[in-house]
């Protein structure tokens, strides 16, 4: 797991107010909050444009909607054993930014970011083309 996913984590219950998971969003970089439930498991994902859109149809007391109202229950996840590269290939077909990573019993210990994980498997391309190089010019392996 990439050290900077444990730090985009962002988690927030299902029962709060959606303003609460505004406010989460809004003093972080980050586009997504996870909501859990009572046993802390992640039950759903809660993003900038889900808020958005739910302050688009509300007046007044309206816009007092649970997170749980709006979230995405249906959550593209990883594990942490997961090979980055395979992570990528989900959030590329799927055109996600962000996937939170859950342990065994579903709860959140991190976030993978899409501009990460492929900056993490470039650098692993160029340490590798550079060992190729290395060993085609007759230096050997570092």
């Amino acid at each position: 797991m990439l050290p900077v996913a444990r730090e985009r984590l962002v988690v927030i219950d299902g029962d709060a107010l959606l303003t609460k998971a505004a406010r989460l969003l809004n003093d972080r970089h980050m586009n997504l909050v996870v909501a859990c439930g009572k046993t802390e498991a992640m039950v759903g994902v809660v993003t900038k444009t889900d808020i958005v859109r739910q302050l688009g149809h509300c007046s007044g007391s309206g816009c007092t909607a649970p997170v749980a109202a709006v979230m995405t229950k249906d959550v593209t996840y990883c594990r942490p054993s997961e090979l980055l590269h395979d992570v990528w290939s989900i959030m590329k077909e799927r055109n996600l930014l962000h996937i939170p990573i859950v342990d065994d019993d579903f709860k959140p210990i991190g976030v993978i970011n899409a501009r990460d994980a492929l900056l993490a498997l470039l650098e692993g391309t160029e340490y590798q083309e550079a060992l190729l190089r290395d060993y085609v010019m007759g230096i050997g392996y570092r």
